[in-house]
């Protein structure tokens, strides 16, 4: 069951990050969900040692779905950066 929790937090948190980045044109259900969940263990390596605090998104909190979009948003700025850098 926390697998099925952790999808769809997932997925709600790539999906905000990608509001925010705008990029959720180029984003599909299935790439919002990694980026969500990716966004959470990165966001989750910042807030802890930063802020002492730490969400999961395996049980629904606010706290881990903030810690999520924060990790979604670094990563994929990562990402807007990687790509920048490529000719198109």
């Amino acid at each position: 069951m926390g697998w099925i929790i952790a999808l769809i937090v997932g997925g709600i948190a790539g999906w905000l990050a990608s509001l925010v980045m705008n990029r959720d044109a180029s984003m599909g259900i299935f790439w919002n969900i990694v980026v969500g969940c990716v966004g959470s263990v990165i966001g989750n390596m910042i807030a802890g040692p930063l802020l002492g605090i730490s969400g999961s998104v395996q049980e629904f909190s606010i706290v881990g779905l903030v810690v999520a979009v924060i990790g979604a948003v670094v990563l994929l700025g990562i990402v807007n950066l990687i790509q920048r850098g490529r000719v198109r």
